[in-house]
């Protein structure tokens, strides 16, 4: 399952944000990745969450496989939109 979210974060997606984003990945049987651009990242590695460097208003793509797929993405939905 994938889903497109724009970061409305005027700061973009900052450290808080990816330590939130890191907590649901981790909650959840699920793997999930956020691509922005031509780049895909572990939704559960803050690091390369932060390296992404996404700005205020640019959309990522959520792609999440496994048994809790759909709430993982409702939940990340919440976090960055």
């Amino acid at each position: 399952m994938d889903k497109t979210i724009t970061i409305k974060s005027t700061e973009g997606l900052h450290a808080i944000l990816a330590n939130k984003l890191v907590q649901v990945s981790n909650k959840f049987d699920v793997e999930v990745r956020l691509e922005y651009g031509n780049v895909s990242i572990d939704a559960k590695s803050i690091l390369g969450l932060m390296s992404l460097a996404v700005p205020h208003g640019e959309n990522v793509k959520v792609i999440a496989e496994g048994e809790d797929a759909d709430i993982a993405i409702q939940e990340i939905e919440k976090i960055l939109g």
